[in-house]
């Protein structure tokens, strides 16, 4: 079969950490253009990746492509997601996908009334030590979860005119980024029913919105999740960190050190049960296999659109609830139906 052609809207500080992965995938595809409205960051993500297509106009490239990957600012990604799924190609949407519930909605029936791939890029998922600990997990080796804890704490500070510094980002931290980590503890742990979420704008006075956000759901199992993620952080011991207490056993994976480590106290136990053998990296080649995959063979992605959308009316739930001082109904967000 062929190589996917793909196309890339947007090479500003985003397609830095996508660029790595997009190095490791030419077995599978062709980076055949990329897009940005300033001429120098196209032509430098041109020249890294080795594409000979470089355009200020994303709807210019789309007889190069195949399928695109869309980093744009959030409130671009309902528009340009329409335009490719318009012209059949397959869509790989940097998160969110959209900034409401209205445009995701849209989005999703026009890439259905294509016969279009749409997939939200939540990379953390197919990270090889979340994998693995998903899969640890689900053995029940070490009993049932009763509670997981994500910890994301960096320093986020753009210049004061950057789109991410205003409405445009559709929300705060929480949104913006604690998306991932509401879409991991909806994975691993399932049908959440109630949960709060409290956020503060101290020590980011560069955002609009929360730039510290602390998140705390139960699950229908019993079990809870909790999300902190801070864009203030000075410094971090924790940084990237995912904790799992089971009945048995605390396992936890080490985003910094690329090891998974599980803990038993009471029977003097703590060892590594797996540890990530390359240098650390966002590892975006992962979801770009997953989708090049999902294209070419016709599959659902873990991450689709109806997935994602239920990840953020997660959000959207409780950040409503948190306006009114209130704890969240979050029965009934998903799409079980289907």
């Amino acid at each position: 079969m062929e190589k996917l052609k793909i196309g890339i809207i947007g090479c500003g500080g985003m397609s830095g950490s996508h660029a790595q992965g997009l190095l490791q995938i030419k077995d599978s595809a062709e980076i055949t253009a990329v897009c940005d409205i300033i001429p120098e960051r196209a032509e430098k993500a041109a020249k890294i990746l080795d594409v000979p297509y470089i355009t200020t106009d994303y709807k210019t490239m789309v007889d190069k492509v195949d399928a695109v990957l869309v980093i744009l600012p959030h409130d671009l990604h309902y528009e340009c997601g329409v335009f490719f799924a318009r012209n059949k190609k397959h869509i790989l949407m940097e998160k969110p996908l959209c900034n409401t519930e209205e445009e995701c909605l849209r989005l999703i029936k026009v890439a259905e009334e294509e016969g279009v791939t749409l997939m939200t890029a939540y990379p953390v998922r197919f990270w090889p030590g979340i994998v693995k600990l998903k899969e640890i997990v689900d053995s029940h080796e070490y009993g049932d979860v009763f509670q997981m804890s994500i910890w994301t704490e960096q320093h986020t500070q753009a210049a004061e005119t950057e789109w991410c510094n205003t409405a445009r980002l559709g929300g705060g931290q929480f949104f913006s980024h604690g998306c991932h980590y509401i879409d991991l503890l909806l994975w691993f742990l399932g049908e959440p029913v109630k949960g709060i979420h409290i956020g503060s704008t101290k020590a980011t006075p560069w955002l609009l919105r929360e730039g510290t956000s602390n998140a705390t759901i139960l699950f229908k199992s019993g079990a809870m999740g909790y999300h902190f993620g801070t864009w203030g952080a000075m410094g971090t011991k924790m940084g990237y960190d995912f904790q799992v207490l089971c009945e048995k056993a605390t396992i936890d994976f080490c985003w910094a050190t690329g090891e998974i480590n599980v803990y038993r106290e009471a029977a003097g136990e703590y060892k590594t049960v797996w540890k990530e053998d390359k240098e650390k990296s966002k590892n975006t080649q992962f979801e770009t296999l997953h989708f090049i995959d999902c294209v070419k063979n016709k599959k659902k992605p873990l991450t689709d659109p109806y997935i994602s959308l239920q990840g953020l009316r997660v959000i959207w739930r409780m950040y409503d609830a948190e306006k009114h001082n209130q704890i969240a109904d979050l029965t009934g967000l998903g799409f079980e139906s289907r």
